[in-house]
């Protein structure tokens, strides 16, 4: 039987949504801060020649163009917003770990929202740290390239340096409280729908290359029409995926409140599939792609094992195929290791009376998470694994544009999904308290 969420649930509509005034007002600040930000990605830094570096980008496939495709295209026209929002998700991510494995990081992140203050503030001073350290590397990397017989750099020298290093750290910063001031003002997690919004503007770009390729006979009709489909039962798959669940029932034992007894209530426990989200997809590539950045940047005056090395490491690969999936599997297993403790839940559950029937409360319902939780890593490991192999394939063997890989589809679905699921939380709220009003009429009518 439906209940009355999924009933209000149903009713959904664009009258509804025209209704819900406070939920357009978001809407439209997320609208116009994404806007602001594409904005920025056309902001060149000072003293770049833009003609040598989409030379060099067109050379270079490898982890500039992942983070040229995080970036939207701004990495490569090398703006103000170059290095887009991707030190404060490192950073993140960082933070998150040590937290683990810290004391007195765990300690903090105890403490509540004081806590989560604290460690938020030290989060941005290492975004700023690590923006700076790779606004440095690209100041000196621009000065060192050049192509066509010209050099990136009209007048390179420690002015040059230090005005790229404060421009693209204040670029990064201005991106990490624009997107702070999505989540709190508008809809959706600001630094996803960044990212989001870089990814999908440069989607039409990537689908006329492919289009082009067919019109010059690279690419046949039959293929296109299958990369399409393909493309489309991914996306399928992914949404499938994301939403999958194990749920553990949880039985709370019956409660005295004052002379009134209330019965045990019983609950689930949701453990997500993928629990590791795309992180893991987005390091692998990092390290894997590593390798083939440096050889481009030496122009193939590197050592012959290096050279070895990344023919072996290239697209399409069986060394390359094989360490992605390793890579990916690994850091499913690491990040859900130190995301989700099955001792402080089964710690957790026993302080509040609430247990798992037919497990004991303590380290039997401990061991018993983290067996269900294994299982689950490994399902979801291979489920990010074959989303992201079967595009590598596909780039190696028909050049495709980097930007339909699985890490891409990965996080736009995500973020789609999680966008979506907020504003039907916003229009629910709204169509309750339409009828809390209407209640309110008909008590004073009485």
């Amino acid at each position: 039987m439906a209940s009355s969420s999924d009933k209000l649930a149903s009713q959904f509509n664009f009258g509804v949504m025209g209704k819900a005034q406070e939920l357009k007002k978001r809407i439209l600040f997320t609208l116009g801060a994404l806007i602001v930000y594409r904005l920025g990605t056309y902001v060149p830094i000072p003293g770049v020649d833009s003609r040598i570096l989409a030379e060099l980008f067109g050379k270079n496939a490898g982890i500039l163009g992942m983070f040229n495709m995080f970036s939207g295209g701004a990495l490569g026209r090398m703006t103000i917003f170059a290095l887009n929002i991707m030190p404060y998700i490192t950073t993140s991510i960082i933070v998150q770990l040590l937290t683990v494995m810290s004391p007195t990081l765990t300690a903090l992140k105890k403490e509540g929202d004081a806590g989560r203050r604290k460690i938020n503030q030290y989060t941005r001073y290492g975004t700023v740290l690590l923006a700076a350290v790779q606004a440095m590397g690209v100041a000196f990397f621009l000065e060192k390239i050049s192509a066509g017989g010209g050099s990136a750099v009209a007048d390179p020298g420690i002015f040059f340096r230090v005005v790229t290093v404060i421009t693209l750290v204040g670029g990064t910063l201005f991106l990490m409280w624009l997107g702070e001031q999505i989540t709190a003002r508008g809809i959706g997690n600001g630094i996803s729908l960044i990212i989001f919004a870089g990814i999908v503007a440069e989607l039409p770009t990537s689908l006329a290359k492919m289009l082009e390729l067919g019109r010059t006979g690279a690419l046949s009709t039959p293929v296109i029409l299958g990369i399409i489909i393909l493309a489309l039962g991914l996306i399928a798959f992914i949404i499938f995926m994301e939403r999958a669940q194990r749920r553990i029932i949880v039985q709370y034992p019956k409660r005295q409140v004052g002379n009134k007894i209330y019965a045990g209530d019983a609950t689930h426990l949701p453990l997500k599939l993928n629990t590791s989200g795309v992180i893991p997809p987005i390091f692998a590539s990092s390290i894997l792609l590593f390798p083939l950045t440096i050889t481009n940047f030496t122009a193939g005056k590197g050592p012959e094992w290096v050279e070895a090395i990344t023919r072996h490491l290239a697209h399409g690969q069986p060394l390359y195929i094989a360490l992605y999936i390793f890579l990916i599997a690994f850091f499913c297993f690491f990040y859900t290791a130190h995301v989700f403790n099955p001792a402080d839940t089964a710690d957790n559950l026993r302080k509040v009376g609430g247990f798992i029937p037919g497990i004991r409360p303590g380290k039997n319902t401990a061991d018993f998470l983290d067996y269900i939780l294994t299982r689950l890593t490994v399902i979801g490991a291979a489920y990010i694994s074959f989303v992201c192999v079967i595009p590598e394939i596909l780039i190696a063997e028909y050049s495709i544009p980097f930007y339909l890989g699985g890490t891409s589809l990965l996080i736009v679905v995500n973020v789609t999904m999680d966008t979506i699921a907020q504003m039907q939380s916003h229009l629910l709220a709204h169509q309750y308290e339409g009828l809390l009003k209407k209640a309110k009429i008909k008590g004073r009518g009485r």
